[in-house]
């Protein structure tokens, strides 16, 4: 297999407003749309990433992102596949978190640890080898089936867990040379 060119896309801005009005638990946020700014955003990415002959695009199933895969495939003719293992950083895979503030909580303490769990510790929070681990599957499965670049929509903490980069902005992009021969 050969090394395939991946630009790992950051999703536009997302508008909570809805969900935090709701008072919405739980993984419920991750249905937020775009804010004007988000659409505006994958727009422009769309216009800038057209040069790239993309063949192929795949999206997170977290609203934000499919929002800007929709805009950025319509924009370049690309279908939108989605794969759940692009979704975004779990804070708590027990399923109970509550609001922004357990959310907080557990980036806070992911942010203090590195990513990594404490020796020894499980922590309720996914960890950043589990990201990097489904993450660089998702893209092993669907770089099977294209041999020109691809799009992923995704979300910041997936980028930072494959690339290292740790300030993806809202509808920007890191270039990605993915090798399926090398592990996660």
């Amino acid at each position: 297999m050969s090394v395939t060119q991946i630009y790992l896309v950051r999703h536009g801005e997302p508008d909570y407003g809805p969900i935090d009005s709701q008072a919405w638990p739980g993984v419920t946020a991750d249905s937020a749309p775009l804010t004007a700014l988000g659409m505006k955003q994958a727009e422009e990415l769309a216009d800038l990433l057209g040069g790239i002959r993309a063949t192929y695009l795949v999206s997170s199933p977290f609203t934000r992102a499919l929002h800007s895969a929709a805009i950025i495939g319509h924009r370049l003719a690309l279908g939108v596949k989605v794969d759940h293992d692009l979704r975004d950083w779990l804070p708590d895979d027990t399923g109970r978190r509550r609001g922004a503030a357990d959310v907080r909580a557990a980036r806070a303490e992911f942010e203090a640890y590195d990513g990594e769990w404490p020796d020894g510790i499980q922590r309720p929070w996914e960890p950043l080898s589990r990201v990097r681990e489904r993450a660089h599957a998702a893209l092993a499965r669907h770089t099977a089936s294209t041999d020109g670049p691809v799009l992923a929509i995704t979300h910041a903490t997936v980028i930072r867990a494959l690339t290292g980069e740790r300030d993806t902005a809202h509808g920007a992009h890191e270039h990605y040379r993915f090798d399926p021969a090398i592990g996660a």
